[in-house]
């Protein structure tokens, strides 16, 4: 690694160009939350031709929007609680996502979902259930469901409990990587003429009249303070709703209700699943996924309340016991323990505030939006899948307050322009394309196509200016140094975090490699991980 360049012409004057247009220009929207909520808001903004501006304390999709349990689904649980027209749009949103936005990140997964004795959803329910959400997907849930005998479905999963095996469903929804549909929402937000920075802190509102018209911000990197004017302000921070609805009004009342939802990353040939897997834990019958995710699994996700601050979410023992038990139980060969868990993560989800008598997970995953007296909008809830639907009503809601023409209000070019990386070529046929004109093992140039879609010749591109760019940032794993440079020179990587937790997956795949490697990419790519 010592061949790597000290020094390379990196993204900080395009940092500080963004920072100085904050500055110097007025804005008719500034969201605030760089999830991807608020990055479905700055893309639809920008593409109705308004002024927008984006700004995230930490990096983009470092919150919630990371910590997901990486599904674009319809959400087949959410039909036990009645919420059909959820499921509709999700699976509407599914379908426009992984055909048309950004199929190269929204691949068709197949889940098996085992029905077992004493389960809440016997077989027949399960085969209603199903029926109904091929219905309410209009049809093209990517194939249809099949339901299959307690020996087919051992003859699909061997590994599964075969005791009080009943039979199971076979049906499909989405894997992405949900950092990275995040990532490509802002930099689509970006090409249309948004304003985006992350590391840039909202400190107190601005206000005239009692009415909000901008925001003082702070820039974390080189801790200065920014003052940035706008006509609206959109509130999109996810677990931190709240205190930033108090900033507006110190007495407004909590909207939140705030669950925590745990995921570990375990060897996948431990486990032995082939499939996905739906399974109904035996602790307290909620539903959880084991995920094929290359050689490992992720398993997830847990469901319970968080009353600490969003700064500080981590995943403890009860967390990690509770996933491996139903783990353990679905598939007894497994044994998994504690030292088996690769790493974890752990996210909160910002539901609205019900009952308190209400269990987390029976909570609606629908959305509210809220309106101040001083004019903030803010978005409480919503899911991954749905996250274009949800920017387009608030982004209605922005448009009518700042007085747009009707035929403007409506227009939605979200649905037809995909994301930068948008590509609905197979990934081998782009390889096919490439692997004559590259060093590069095949495995790499797939993990390359499957990554960045459209923008895989400019990754190459850039590997190909330095030898050094080509060698990988892991043993054993295809992610290659070019791609930390591009996270920087491209995608707006601050901090070696940026790179291994979100750019890449390294540091979920390859947790102690990754802490070693991190020092050699501050020193290399000119990087420093303090905060101000």
């Amino acid at each position: 690694m010592t061949g790597i360049p000290q020094r390379l012409p990196l993204s900080s004057g395009d940092r500080e160009s963004r920072l100085d247009r904050l500055k110097r220009e007025e804005f008719d929207v500034l969201v605030i939350g760089g999830g991807i909520n608020g990055a479905g808001i700055a893309r639809d903004a920008a593409m109705r031709g308004l002024r927008a501006a984006l700004v995230e304390k930490g990096d983009f999709a470092s919150g919630t929007s990371s910590k997901s349990s990486k599904l674009i689904h319809g959400g087949v649980r959410y039909l036990e609680h009645g919420e059909f027209r959820l499921v509709h749009v999700a699976c509407r949103e599914r379908d426009l996502l992984r055909r048309r936005l950004a199929p190269h990140l929204v691949k068709p997964l197949a889940f098996v979902f085992p029905v077992y004795r004493g389960d809440p959803v016997g077989v027949i329910a399960l085969g209603i259930g199903m029926w109904l959400y091929d219905v309410l997907a209009a049809f093209r849930n990517i194939e249809r469901h099949r339901m299959f005998s307690r020996a087919r479905t051992l003859s699909l999963e061997p590994a599964l409990r075969s005791e009080g095996l009943r039979g199971a469903a076979l049906y499909y929804d989405c894997f992405t990587d949900d950092a990275r549909l995040t990532l490509e929402t802002i930099l689509a937000a970006k090409e249309e003429g948004a304003v985006v920075a992350n590391y840039v802190e909202l400190r107190s509102f601005l206000k005239d009249g009692g009415r909000i018209v901008g925001a003082m911000l702070a820039d974390r990197v080189e801790g200065t303070a920014i003052r940035v004017r706008a006509r609206c302000v959109v509130n999109a921070t996810g677990p931190w709703t709240d205190h930033v609805r108090r900033l507006d009004d110190p007495a407004s009342k909590p909207c939140l209700r705030v669950t925590k939802g745990v995921h570990i990353i375990v060897p996948r040939d431990r486990v032995g699943n082939r499939q996905a897997v739906v399974m109904h834990s035996p602790r307290d019958k909620r539903v959880l996924f084991v995920i094929p995710w290359g050689a490992h699994d992720l398993i997830g996700t847990t469901d319970t309340d968080f009353r600490g601050s969003p700064d500080d979410v981590s995943a403890d023992r009860d967390d990690i016991d509770y996933l491996i038990d139903s783990v353990n139980w679905f598939f007894p060969r497994a044994n998994l323990g504690t030292a088996d868990v690769i790493s974890t993560y752990a996210g909160l989800r910002p539901l609205v505030a019900a009952r308190e008598d209400e269990s987390p997970s029976a909570v609606s995953r629908e959305e509210e939006i809220f309106e101040s007296p001083a004019g903030l909008i803010t978005l409480v809830g919503g899911k991954l899948t749905t996250y274009r639907s949800i920017a387009r009503e608030i982004t209605h809601l922005v448009a009518k307050r700042l007085g747009v023409p009707k035929a403007r209000r409506k227009s939605d070019r979200t649905r037809a322009k995909p994301l930068p990386g948008g590509c609905s070529e197979d990934p081998n046929r782009i390889v096919d394309e490439l692997v004559a004109g590259s060093d590069l093992t095949r495995e790499q140039l797939i993990h390359l196509a499957q990554r960045y879609g459209s923008r895989t010749p400019e990754v190459l591109a850039l590997a190909g200016t330095k030898e050094e760019f080509k060698r990988g940032l892991v043993p054993g794993m295809p992610d290659i140094w070019a791609e930390a440079a591009f996270a920087v020179q491209k995608e707006m990587a601050v901090r070696s975090e940026d790179i291994l937790f979100r750019r890449t997956h390294l540091a979920l795949k390859e947790p102690r490699e990754s802490s070693q490697v991190a020092v050699t990419i501050r020193e290399k790519l000119n990087l420093t991980d303090d905060q101000r």
